[in-house]
């Protein structure tokens, strides 16, 4: 038999140093944007074809299960970004392509913005072919780009940045071990006035956390152990954190407008299809919603 326990008469307070509520309020999610036209770019290995000749000679009989492995991380990496702006925008177009056929679609889908997706394996093992042909793509495109994650660090090395893991070392001296930044982190920005973070200021818009209104904080989810050293010429950092310095730039200089998050923005609504109960908080990824939100209405307006 269990003893009766008295109600408490005062609200539980909550060790988080902001809203100390008990409960969450709830955001219905409006599409305020009426029509967008984004091109997704896979960026993971596909094929045998996708690889350059060190991953043939160092995968070797382990390529087809490398290859499987990187097929299904780009169907939810390309899928979270598409969900993103269908539950964004109300007459939304996208096309997605690989990272190899980006130029070419490009040029024929006409996109209002590109976004691209994370990546898994080391770009040395890549086709060198395919990261020459984005080298020339994105030095001079003036379509709008968000790099998200892996993405972040191909737009780094291709404008000059080297790579590194988070411990520091070189990527072809630690394949394997590596130190991980996972889950949800906080990571602080440090240049308020981009448009990226409209809204910021006022905290009666009711767009940002407290925890962003007050202490320029972002609350974002994690996944990668390498990261861009430094900041590539051209691009601004715009949020950093202690292990991982560059986590977010942009470079709007030369009619370009390149937005570069090593987090996962993208992941916005992945809470939301997993277990569906009104029970269930759906809005972990708020700040990457708002985030990959404003990064559509900056392409639209650039592209004006």
């Amino acid at each position: 038999m269990f003893d009766a326990v008295a109600p408490a008469t005062e609200p539980e307070n909550l060790p988080f140093p902001y809203n100390k509520s008990t409960y969450c309020l709830y955001e219905p999610i409006e599409k305020k944007i009426a029509s967008c036209k984004v091109l997704i770019v896979n960026d993971l290995l596909r094929y045998e074809s996708d690889l350059s000749e060190l991953a043939r000679q160092e995968w070797n009989d382990a390529t087809g299960t490398k290859l499987e492995f990187e097929r299904k991380v780009a169907g939810m990496a390309c899928n979270n970004i598409a969900q993103n702006v269908n539950r964004l925008v109300q007459n939304p177009k996208t096309l997605t392509v690989h990272l190899s056929e980006l130029a070419e679609a490009a040029r024929q889908f006409a996109p209002d913005a590109i976004v691209m997706s994370g990546t898994f394996a080391d770009f040395d093992y890549y086709n060198p072919a395919h990261i020459d042909s984005f080298h020339r793509f994105i030095q001079a495109t003036k379509i709008p780009v968000l790099a998200i994650c892996g993405a972040h660090q191909l737009v780094g090395m291709v404008f000059g940045a080297p790579l590194k893991t988070l411990d520091d070392f070189d990527l072809s001296s630690k394949r394997t071990d590596r130190v991980v930044e996972y889950q949800y982190r906080f990571v602080k920005i440090v240049d308020k006035t981009d448009p990226i973070f409209g809204g910021h200021d006022d905290e009666r818009s009711g767009i940002w956390q407290e925890y962003t209104t007050r202490d320029n904080i972002l609350r974002v989810w994690q996944n990668h152990g390498v990261q861009v050293e430094g900041v590539p010429e051209g691009f601004n950092l715009l949020a950093t954190s202690y292990l991982c310095k560059n986590q977010m730039m942009v470079k709007r200089s030369d009619g370009q407008l390149i937005y570069c998050v090593q987090f996962h923005l993208e992941k916005s609504f992945e809470d939301w299809s997993k277990n569906p109960t009104r029970w269930e908080h759906p809005n972990e990824s708020r700040d990457g919603r708002i985030l990959f939100e404003n990064f559509l209405n900056l392409a639209l307006a650039h592209k004006g």
